[in-house]
This record gives C-alpha cells, structure tokens and sequence, in this order.
C-alpha cells in the first residue's frame, strides 16, 4: 500500500486530470453555484442554520407513487383531467405532473392529497400519450391517455 501523501499523484496518474477536482476539500459554508436548486425546480436548503432546516419539509423517499387511474380517460386541451393513486406524498414533496406527448411543457396542476391530482391536459396534438405523477418517492406512469382534438 502506498503512503497517503502519494495517493493524490496515484489516481492522477490512474484516471487521469479529470479527477483532479474530486481531491479537492469545499470549506464548510461554501457556496456553490447551482446547489440550491433540486433537479424538479423545488428549492433545497441553502445552508446549513437552524431555521433553514427546520422550515424544510420531510419527504418520504421510500413511498413509490402509483397511478390507479384518471378520469376521464380522454380529453381536449385545455380540459382537466383528476389523477387518482397513492403516495403522491404531500403539498410540499410533490414535484409535478407530466404529459409524454408534451416533452418539457410545464402542465399546470393543482395538488388535492396524498391520492389525488388535478391536470390541465396541455395543448398537444390529438393522439395517445402517458400521465407521469413525479413526487418524492419517484415518479408512477398511467396507462395510455388519449388526447382528443378540439
């Protein structure tokens, strides 16, 4: 085994510069762009004080949702449509509501409980596609939606 002063220059030489920056320590309090951030949008704790953590909601990660159905099962744009399941979590641990058929178009949602979302089918063309539900435990896909002309 090698000494630890010459581990750095061992993976260096082994993976190459690329990793240079994993050897590098952040001071604590350290800000860091992008950090504050979640990949949903939703702010995360920039920092560390007490309020900040307090404030922050509890998630549980280890309910995976599931979409039982949506009603109706068709529908125009513009229209919305109720997502029924289970362990959407909370208000403040649910992440949003997607259409397959609407790549990276925002839906507007409004959250009712843990079983149940209300969506506003986006303006997509006519045609079949899937309802993502995306919370704390994951995201759930429904069975196809079809999309109706308007």
């Amino acid at each position: 085994m090698a000494p630890h002063f010459l581990m750095p220059f061992l993976i260096v030489s082994l993976f190459g510069l690329a990793y240079l920056p994993l050897l590098s320590l952040a001071e604590e309090g350290v800000i860091v762009d992008g950090a504050g951030y979640t990949l949903h949008d939703t702010e995360s704790i920039k920092g560390h004080d007490e309020q900040k953590v307090a404030k922050d909601p509890v998630c549980d990660s280890s309910r995976k949702p599931k979409i039982v159905r949506v009603e109706p099962d068709e529908a125009k744009p513009g229209q919305t449509i109720t997502i029924k399941g289970e362990h959407f979590g909370t208000r403040d641990c649910f992440h949003g509501v997607a259409f397959s058929a609407a790549g990276s178009t925002k839906i507007d949602y409004t959250f009712v409980n843990d079983t149940t979302v209300e969506a506003t089918v986006p303006e997509i063309p006519p045609g079949m596609s899937f309802i993502d539900v995306v919370a704390s435990g994951g995201n759930a896909r429904s069975k196809a939606f079809l999309v109706q002309a308007r």
